[in-house]
């Protein structure tokens, strides 16, 4: 997709920066992935403890000291 976008040079240059980018287009593309990958860890967050699948630390300790002695 083909967007023309009005961004700070000094926000620019900080992002090239930092991602080590060699391109504008590959700093977006590095700060839009970092996003999106932190909005999906933040929604994957919100719902721990949430299941009553979930195993507690305890039985899965169980768990692994039964696998570990066969």
């Amino acid at each position: 997709m083909k967007t023309t976008l009005d961004i700070p040079n000094e926000i620019m240059e900080e992002a090239i920066r930092i991602s080590g980018a060699r391109t504008k287009r590959a700093a977006v593309l590095t700060a839009l992935s970092d996003f999106t990958r932190r909005g999906r860890m933040r929604a994957l967050a919100s719902r721990a403890g949430a299941s009553s699948t979930f195993m507690s630390s305890a039985v899965l300790k169980a768990l692994r000291a039964v696998d570990m002695s066969k």
